[in-house]
């Protein structure tokens, strides 16, 4: 079974992915220079694939099954 996301939120210094196995992940928006920069109105439009997650506007991209295996380097 894939594991994917089914909602994304920010606070200041994390991104919360919650997962469809009912776990909560929290990964420092630090790894991401392009979410960290970005405005509110711009995270908030992300699209959620069962493979990760894609901001259009951002040109960024970040797999699920990446972070879950700590490959912060994969992961983008």
């Amino acid at each position: 079974m894939s594991i994917s996301a089914t909602e994304v939120r920010f606070d200041e210094a994390n991104m919360w992915l919650s997962l469809s196995d009912g776990r909560t992940l929290g990964v420092p928006l630090t790894w991401f220079p392009r979410l960290l920069a970005a405005e509110p109105a711009q995270l908030e439009r992300v699209e959620i694939t069962p493979f990760g997650l894609h901001w259009e506007d951002l040109d960024e991209d970040i797999s699920v099954p990446a972070l879950l295996a700590g490959n912060r380097d994969q992961a983008a």
